[in-house]
């Protein structure tokens, strides 16, 4: 029987890229994204189906995992940023937090119950896990909390055999960060800053979740793991 992987946000850069490595290793993805407009806009690929969740949403949120007899992977891909001073709005703050944080917590609460000995959590951090966004305050609460979260709940569920772990990405070529990659001076600074001289792909990301998922990760959990080209080594 194949292995079960839910990858919510599977429709963004970085989640499509993990969902892709998984069903490239014969694993059986489903993959998430917020519309079925997102969603038919995604090329077929073999080993990936895809269905609509909002993970702000409870009801949605159990609908989607009802479906499921098990699951032997989840990543928490699902996320949003707001920019434009939009995240210093209590309105904007709370959104943010509700589908950053509050859902990647709903979707491991849902999803316990179905994870199986040996199963695996990864949850999508940001190197603002470590260091401030002052132009970003919800994202980078969030993002800190996935982080706290993570570690709380690789603690609390360890005795269940289940493994919570996260990446957190630095500056990746997504859609979230287009805006910054076309301004040639703003982008400048960032490649400047980065060790490795280059934007991040979500290629880059893929390996590490699959990994942190596969038996040879078999005694990590409650880690928050850098792919960030060395950019938090400065």
């Amino acid at each position: 029987m194949k292995k079960q992987v839910l990858v919510t946000g599977g429709s963004g850069g970085i989640g499509s890229a993990i969902a892709r490595a998984f069903a490239d290793q014969g694993y059986e993805v489903v993959a998430t994204g917020l519309t079925e407009q997102e969603l038919s806009a995604l090329p077929d690929y073999k080993g990936i189906s895809y269905e609509t969740l909002d993970v702000s949403n409870q009801e949605d949120v159990l609908k989607l995992i009802n479906q499921f007899d098990s699951l032997d992977v989840v990543v928490n891909a699902a996320g949003i940023i707001l920019r434009e001073g939009k995240e210093f709005t209590l309105e904007g703050f709370l959104k943010v937090i509700d589908v950053n944080l509050s859902g990647t917590m709903r979707v491991c609460l849902a999803a316990k119950p179905l994870l199986r000995e040996g199963s695996s959590i990864i949850n999508v951090a940001s190197m603002l896990s470590f260091v401030s966004g002052p132009l970003v305050p919800a994202y980078t609460a969030s993002k800190g909390g996935i982080a706290q979260l993570t570690k709380a709940l690789a603690a609390a569920w360890a005795k269940d055999g289940i493994r919570v772990n996260a990446i957190a990405p630095g500056w990746i070529e997504t859609e979230l960060t287009s805006a910054l990659r076309q301004d040639e001076s703003r982008s400048k600074v960032i490649t400047d800053r980065t060790p490795m001289g280059r934007w991040g792909k979500p290629d880059d990301l893929a390996g590490a979740v699959r990994f942190l998922a596969s038996e040879e990760a078999g005694f990590i959990t409650g880690v928050i793991l850098p792919i960030d080209g060395g950019y938090l080594t400065l």
